[in-house]
C-alpha cells in the first residue's frame, strides 16, 4: 500500500470564457462569462457573473489596487506601462467575477443556474475580499509575466 496521498480532485472545473464586458443595457456594470462543470453533472453550464463599477471601485480601493499596480508596473519599461496596465485592470475584473463565482460553488451552485447578478453575494464578496487580496496579486503579477518580487 502506497503512503503517498492521493490529490484531492476538484469539484468543480472552472474556466474563463470571455470578459470582462459591459453589461447590456448598463453604463455601469460589467461581466464575466465562466464555463462551469462539476464532476457529477453530465454537462456544464456557462455562468455570466455580474458585477457593478462601484463594487469594484471599492474593491480597488479596499486591497489597494491602484498603489499596489503603480509600484508593480515600475519594472516595465515606460513604452509598455499603460498596455499592462489595462491588462492588469481585466486581470482585476476576471479575479473579482472568478471569486464571485467561487463563493456561489461554495453555496451550492446549481447546473440551472446561468447568471449571478449583481445583487448577488455583495456582503460575501466584501467580507472575503481582504483575505483573499494577495492571491488575486498574485494572479495578477502570473498574468502579466512579472512573478513575485
Amino acid at each position: 500500500m502506497s503512503s503517498v496521498p492521493v490529490p484531492q480532485i476538484p469539484q468543480y472545473r472552472v474556466t474563463l470564457f470571455f470578459g470582462p464586458e459591459p453589461l447590456n443595457g448598463q453604463l455601469s456594470g460589467i461581466s464575466c462569462v465562466f464555463n462551469v462543470k462539476k464532476r457529477s453533472w453530465k454537462a456544464g453550464v456557462q455562468v455570466a457573473v455580474e458585477m457593478e463599477e462601484e463594487q469594484l471601485a471599492r474593491a480597488r480601493q479596499v486591497i489597494g489596487f491602484e498603489d499596489w499596480l503603480k509600484e508593480e508596473l515600475r519594472v516595465v519599461p515606460q513604452a509598455e506601462r499603460d498596455q499592462y496596465d489595462g491588462r492588469a485592470r481585466d486581470l482585476f475584473v476576471q479575479g473579482m467575477c472568478a471569486l464571485k463565482l467561487d463563493l456561489a460553488l461554495e453555496a451550492g451552485l446549481r447546473q440551472e443556474t446561468r447568471n449571478l447578478t449583481v445583487e448577488m453575494f455583495v456582503s460575501e464578496l466584501n467580507h472575503a475580499l481582504p483575505c483573499q487580496a494577495d492571491r488575486l496579486k498574485s494572479q495578477i503579477l502570473a498574468e502579466l509575466d512579472l512573478g513575485e518580487r
